[in-house]
């Protein structure tokens, strides 16, 4: 595993409780291995209390976004009858991949504990360095193709939204 690791610096101040909710996620991502998922799982956490958990079930289920953070907020949004998770904590055995940690935003976290970094991921060949690269490029110079075109068209349902009275913000 790489050593050269470029994110949070690892730290040896946390609780009993994290600890058991890591251990959780981390045995999670090793038990999905064998009913053919990937090395990841996610715990979430609130007051204490499991909420929800979710491991990585991309080839399972043919679907790219079944990540286990994505899986865990899943589970946990349809356990609480809400879109938003303030005041949980994630516990994932890896650093959330892009899609992951937006997704995370986008809940409303309180917290993100993880295990594994995206080098030691990088390590064994789930390397998300190329979404962030892509990210930084023009649109015109990323390499899934990107256009433009009836905005003045897409506008109305921005319109509508826009004068909708009893709309939940999100």
């Amino acid at each position: 595993m790489s050593d050269t690791n470029k994110c949070l610096k690892e730290t040896s101040d946390y609780s009993a409780e994290d600890a058991k909710f890591m251990e959780m996620a981390i045995n999670l991502s090793i038990e999905n291995i064998d009913s053919g998922g990937g090395p990841f799982g996610a715990v979430i956490v609130k007051d204490g209390e499991i909420i929800a958990t979710g491991a990585n079930r991309v080839v399972p289920n043919s679907d790219p976004t079944a990540h286990a953070e994505v899986m865990a907020i899943r589970n946990a949004c349809a356990k609480l009858g809400t879109f938003q998770l303030t005041g949980c904590t994630v516990y994932s055995s890896c650093e959330p991949c892009p899609m992951c940690l937006s997704a995370l935003y986008w809940a409303g976290v309180s917290r993100i504990c993880y295990g594994n970094t995206k080098d030691d991921a990088k390590a064994i060949n789930f390397d998300d360095s190329f979404i962030y690269d892509q990210l930084e490029l023009k649109y015109e110079d990323r390499s899934i193709r990107c256009e433009h075109f009836m905005r003045s068209d897409a506008l109305r349902a921005f319109r509508k939204w826009e004068e909708k009275e009893d709309k939940v913000e999100y």
